[in-house]
């Protein structure tokens, strides 16, 4: 459950960042883990959707919104 929330928190963070993730051929057989997890407890997505989204604010909140502030501050 701990990488599916890593892995949403760090689509959610590259998103806002306007980063592309190069897909990789062992993407389908890392996803095929998740199955497991999401097969046998029905709101395990929405669990770590919602997890993710706190880690990526949390994340942003303290790294990249600063460094926007102060950019925009300076010009």
């Amino acid at each position: 459950m701990e990488e599916l929330i890593a892995e949403q928190g760090s689509a959610y963070t590259m998103a806002g960042l306007e980063l592309e993730l190069a897909p990789r051929a062992d993407h389908a057989a890392y996803i095929d883990s998740w199955l497991k997890v999401l097969k046998s407890n029905k709101r395990a997505i929405f669990t770590a959707a919602t997890k993710a989204q706190q880690a990526a604010d949390w994340l942003a909140n303290r790294t990249i919104r600063p460094a926007v502030a102060v950019a925009l501050v300076a010009a």
